[in-house]
């Protein structure tokens, strides 16, 4: 395998559902905003878009290798090429049900596929790291690039311009399937077990595993994390910050840009430094922020906010939480995708997915029922729950991945 040209495949297939996959959070603001949902209503976008990521993970990434790679996310980006084009149609909160569960459906191919290659055009420890990390940095670029696409199409005055972004997505799809269909793509050999029930029976062992255990728990408390304040973060700009929609929306490309160069920084410095220690100091500065910066954010009073220059930097602080956030998730997966044989690598990316999936949901949930019961302005203090447990998650990570 070529190794250069299947890497600029798996960055331009990643970056694409960057787009798709993180802009519900921007749909649920419009849902609430135009199809008239209320908060819990509109946070049932996260669970149709994570519910197929976790049961397709489950049913297919066991024996994925036996399908195919490639054939996988050609498959995926046809799907999510006919769905964009579905949502411009449809205009209504259902075919947004219906976009995110066809994104979902889709992402989970995408997201095997590219763990599992990643496994097959690295050759170390710190070259998977590092691979895993500028890969996902490259995921969050594109996350940042939805926040300016939806507001160059909004308009104030016609409440359906917005959906004319999804001929643009349903394109950047469709190009991207082209790209892959010719890019050479060899294959490796590595087959979980013996035939299809064999393969399953290898994911489902991996649970047995107490170091797989404990990495589920960290996963699934990053992603509640990460998901409870992307999803929402335009909705506490408008809000909270008291900034117009479109303002709303391209102020929280900060967290998504942040989160970017965080990853890509994690990259780096994982050649050089512990994963360990990169991720504790990771985690008690993004509990710092969310202690002394949040509520200066909070309380800051903003006012006739017209343009992005408007706003005082205080608007800007707190989604600079995603520099120390950023590194937490592809670490953690590298760390444990690295200490596994190749052919156990699509089942754990499966498990990967399912419990990603999972904490996703759940964290857009709890803090769309924080936004709704307790109010916008405290919903995100409740992040520091899931960041305590992740610290010690993270200790007794790195003691079984010793032994």
């Amino acid at each position: 395998m070529k190794s250069a040209g299947i890497k600029l495949s798996l960055y331009i297939n990643y970056f694409v559902f960057a787009i798709l996959l993180n802009s519900v959070g921007i749909v649920i603001l419009k849902s609430q905003n135009v199809y008239g949902v209320d908060e819990v209503q509109a946070s049932t976008l996260e669970l149709f878009k994570d519910l197929p990521i976790a049961i397709v993970s489950f049913l297919i990434a066991s024996f994925l290798p036996r399908i195919g790679y490639k054939k996988a996310m050609l498959a995926s980006l046809l799907i999510v090429t006919l769905a964009s084009i579905g949502m411009y149609f449809g205009n209504s909160f259902w075919s947004a049900k219906l976009l995110f569960a066809a994104v979902g459906v889709s992402f989970a191919l995408i997201k095997v596929s590219v763990y599992s290659a990643i496994g097959l055009v690295t050759a170390s420890k710190q070259e998977h790291n590092s691979l895993m990390s500028s890969i996902e940095g490259f995921f969050m670029f594109g996350i940042a690039l939805a926040y300016f696409l939806f507001p160059a199409f909004n308009s104030e005055g016609d409440p359906n311009a917005w959906l004319n972004v999804y001929w643009l997505l349903a394109g950047l799809t469709f190009l991207s399937f082209l790209f892959l269909l010719n890019a050479k793509f060899e294959e490796g050999e590595e087959i979980p077990g013996a035939n299809l029930r064999d393969d399953f029976l290898q994911m489902m062992k991996l649970m047995a595993k107490l170091l797989v255990v404990v990495f589920v728990i960290a996963a699934f408390l990053f992603v509640m994390i990460e998901q409870g304040i992307m999803t929402w973060l335009p909705t506490f700009n408008e809000r909270v910050l008291n900034l117009p929609e479109n303002l709303a929306i391209i102020m929280s490309s900060i967290l998504a840009i942040s989160l970017g160069i965080g990853r890509l920084t994690a990259g780096y410095l994982s050649k050089r430094y512990s994963w360990f220690f990169i991720l504790v100091a990771c985690i008690f500065l993004s509990m710092a922020v969310v202690i002394f910066i949040l509520p200066k954010a909070v309380n800051a009073n903003i006012q006739n906010v017209q343009s992005i220059v408007d706003i005082p930097l205080i608007g800007y602080a707190f989604p600079i939480v995603g520099l120390f956030i950023a590194p937490i998730y592809p670490l953690i997966n590298s760390v444990v995708l690295s200490a596994l044989p190749k052919k156990l690598h699509s089942p754990m990316s499966g498990l990967i997915i399912i419990f990603s999936a999972i904490g996703g949901t759940l964290g857009s949930r709890l803090i769309g029922y924080l936004f709704k019961n307790i109010g916008a302005d405290t919903a995100f203090f409740y992040t520091l729950i899931p960041m305590t447990g992740l610290l010690i998650a993270l200790i007794f990570l790195k003691r079984l991945t010793k032994s």
